[in-house]
């Protein structure tokens, strides 16, 4: 009898059906192995099964790996056996140490190309793929895939080389594929997120109520331009929101409601914030637009807080004036720091979304933030961002999948 140590890896594939794993582990139950390691997929049916153990010194291994031989050959199976030294296993535990990141690919479809891009940039950054799971549900096969997602997750291991290249490298990846691809430190903030902040304006509705506002009142082509001209970053917030609301001079109030009654709620808005709502998440909206209106999607979506300017009104009309201070990029971020605060949360915890030069502050502040559909500068800036699919985007960056969210 053999007192060396043996390592043993396991690896099974065939048809999947009920009681594969149970029928293995129980041969090498009979044998008291020690389980170092284990790993099971099901991809179409197709059963992917690793195992490592060690076999006892009172043992040895012959028996253990004929029984699993027969075995095998009854159910159906592919099976292998690889021996592992000692000193290979030690190294494999040495990489426990090793930094932990989330790679997560989100697009309406994924093709080879994307994938075999995002694998290429990973693999020249000295980082290993532990896993990749699927997060989205099963695509449909047809054409019409407008409102489809296909989202994929990758644990990797290792540290970047140079992570400011490898962002660039998946911005070109992400612009020229109609790919987002998400890069999170794997950490216990990241699977403990308690707080999202959002901008308003073309983030949780596809427009900007300023501007619906100025329609209304025929300057809408004025106050387009400067609006434009803010989100760019290429004036002052501030000084734009004035000349803005100055347009807005002499306006019926009756306007408002029409416009909060007809705003376009962003895509997978509702499916986000019913999810986060069931599992506990506080959520905010924090804009540079008007309390009015943010007040009407706080009803409508359940949101739990909202911080945006007031508009002036005077005998039913507005004045072309705001009330009280000026909600811009830093005022959101000292606002998202007060909740997260109030909430008794770390800046870790909170995700912040938005699209607009003045959404940066928060954005960078936040643990998780991300450029909703935004500004190229804004993009380039943000830690994330998403730009081919709806919000409810966020949830695959939360680790949720399809089938745990079923709103």
């Amino acid at each position: 009898m053999s007192n060396s140590r043996e390592i043993i890896l396991l690896n099974v594939s065939g048809v999947d059906k009920p009681g594969l794993t149970a029928t293995l582990t129980d041969i090498l139950s009979h044998y008291d192995v020690n389980i170092l390691d284990i790993g099971q997929a099901v991809i179409h049916d197709d059963l992917g099964l690793g195992i490592l153990f060690e076999v006892p010194t009172s043992n040895e291994s012959s028996p253990i790996l004929k029984d699993l031989l027969f075995k095998s050959y009854e159910l159906g199976l592919n099976i292998k056996f690889t021996p592992i030294t000692e000193d290979k296993y030690n190294e494999w535990v040495g990489h426990q140490g090793k930094e932990r990141f989330i790679i997560t690919l989100l697009s309406r479809r994924l093709g080879a190309n994307q994938l075999s891009q995002v694998t290429k940039v990973i693999s020249n950054q000295g980082l290993n793929i532990d896993y990749i799971t699927r997060l989205s549900g099963r695509v449909l096969l047809n054409d019409h895939y407008k409102n489809d997602k296909s989202v994929v997750e990758f644990s990797v291991r290792g540290t970047p080389e140079d992570a400011i290249a490898m962002k660039k490298e998946f911005m070109t990846i992400s612009k020229d594929t109609e790919i987002d691809i998400a890069f999170q430190a794997d950490n216990i903030f990241r699977r403990n997120r308690r707080l999202v902040c959002f901008d308003m304006d073309s983030t949780l509705i596809q427009t900007e109520v300023i501007d619906e506002l100025a329609i209304k009142a025929g300057v809408g082509d004025q106050v387009k331009e400067i609006t434009e001209a803010a989100m760019r970053g290429d004036i002052d917030f501030n000084e734009s929101f004035i000349q803005r609301v100055a347009l807005l001079k002499g306006l019926d109030k009756s306007v408002m409601k029409d416009i909060a009654e007809n705003l376009p709620i962003t895509e997978g808005a509702e499916r986000l914030f019913k999810t986060l709502k069931k599992y506990g998440y506080k959520t905010a909206i924090l804009s540079g637009g008007f309390n009015y209106f943010g007040h009407y999607l706080k009803q409508k979506l359940d949101i739990d807080y909202v911080f945006a300017n007031e508009l002036d009104i005077e005998n039913g009309v507005l004045t072309g004036k705001h009330s009280g201070e000026i909600v811009d990029g830093n005022k959101k971020a000292e606002l998202l720091k007060l909740l997260a605060f109030k909430e008794d949360i770390h800046l870790e915890q909170v995700i912040a979304v938005g699209d607009g030069s003045n959404d940066l502050p928060m954005l960078q502040l936040a643990g998780l933030g991300i450029a909703f559909h935004a500004k190229p500068k804004v993009k380039a800036s943000a830690k994330n961002h998403i730009s081919t699919i709806g919000l409810d985007a966020i949830l695959y960056l939360l680790g949720f999948r399809d089938r745990e969210i079923n709103i």
